[in-house]
């Protein structure tokens, strides 16, 4: 019998990936860390509450390191090809990311998102040359991304899928690494508690991940939101577990359990009213001077709790979380009054909750159990 042989090699291909996985590469490359700042605490608590601001990036989120590790993933895969449209579904941040990093190597994208995604991250998915594919039900933003890489020819990234496997949870700078190469001189190097929020899961999973494996004694609490599935499913075992409406917190909380979600790895989790998420980002506003997306309110309500659960019980130590994005994408919503009006919430209790703890240290609730508030 015949040796059979098929080569498909294309040394124009091979051309334009390297230099596309080189312009991607050279990003990171010229891109500082993101700062790591302080939430003003009383001194004498002997607590640190520290914030990841993510918001600094190129793109302005969190998600600049998503899609960058995405886009890295799809190109070395060979899922990524010239002229060819990428296309993901997204509730905007990871879309406007994605967008950028698709201009970069020259190939069209189209971001499919919910009808509510904020007009500002529409506009900033725009001027990075993407395409808007609006849903009625973001339930639905799966299928038609798939629906449209068929049509187009084009990858379906799903960033929901590959998001924890396509970031080196062992290290190589990622947010991890960086946090605990930032933390090495203060007081506390080694935090008691890092707080994230779940869209898709990955960068809790990328953090929990590397916490195991450079045998850290740091656990990891997940905040969700309301209308996320993500505390049903994590509390009852539930990988099935759904939701029936989108999250009001974009960027956070879905309505199923997301492959890239990793339940084992996390040690609690949080449901976190709406009206809190809101009030702790006004709060961090009037902290630092610093506005921020409600999904960075979602982890500092939590955050909060954690430290008065530390001051009651008399520990020291330290607590991280995240800024995930820049408040000036939701000036219309998490910033105006108007906007929680027409949505029913009120965020006036959540508030004096806050104002309460930095007065005195306590919480008005009871804080042992890791439930809702």
């Amino acid at each position: 019998m015949a040796t059979l042989d098929v080569d498909r090699s294309d040394e124009s291909y091979r051309s334009w990936l390297k230099e596309a996985v080189r312009k991607v590469q050279a990003d990171a490359n010229r891109s500082a860390d993101t700062h790591l700042l302080r939430f003003p605490l009383p001194e004498h608590w002997g607590i640190d509450l520290y914030l990841k601001d993510e918001s600094t990036h190129p793109t302005g989120s969190l998600k600049h390191r998503l899609a960058r590790s995405l886009f890295l993933y799809g190109l070395c895969n060979g899922w990524i090809r010239p002229d060819r449209p990428v296309i993901e579904a997204s509730s905007g941040s990871t879309a406007v990311s994605e967008a950028y990093f698709a201009k970069l190597i020259g190939v069209p994208f189209i971001a499919v998102m919910p009808r509510t995604t904020s007009a500002e991250k529409c506009r900033l998915i725009e001027f990075h040359g993407g395409r808007c594919h609006f849903v009625d039900d973001s339930r639905t933003m799966y299928a038609e991304s798939a629906r449209l890489a068929v049509e187009t020819g084009g990858h379906y990234m799903d960033q929901f899928t590959y998001a924890e496997r396509a970031t080196d949870w062992r290290g190589n700078n990622n947010i991890a690494e960086s946090m605990f190469q930032q933390l090495r001189l203060e007081r506390y190097p080694e935090p008691a508690w890092i707080v994230a929020t779940a869209g898709t899961g990955g960068t809790s999973a990328t953090i929990a991940r590397y916490v195991h494996y450079m045998q850290h004694d740091t656990r990891i609490c997940v905040a969700d939101p309301e209308n996320s599935c993500f505390f049903d499913g994590w509390t009852h075992h539930d990988p099935d577990a759904t939701s029936d409406c989108g999250s009001r917190i974009e960027g956070i909380g879905r309505p199923r359990m997301e492959p890239s979600f990793v339940p084992g790895a996390i040690d609690r989790m949080m449901k976190v009213p709406d009206a809190a998420s809101v009030a702790a980002v006004r709060a961090l506003d009037r902290a630092i001077g610093r506005k921020a997306g409600g999904s960075t309110g979602t982890g500092l309500w939590s955050a909060l709790r954690i430290v008065a659960e530390m001051v009651a019980a008399g520990r020291t130590g330290s607590v991280v979380t995240l800024i995930c994005d820049p408040g000036d994408r939701y000036l219309d919503k998490y910033y105006s009054d108007t906007w929680l009006a027409g949505q029913g919430l009120d965020i006036t209790p959540y508030e004096r909750t806050i104002e309460i703890l930095l007065a005195t240290g306590r919480w008005p609730a009871p804080v042992a159990a890791a439930g809702a508030v």
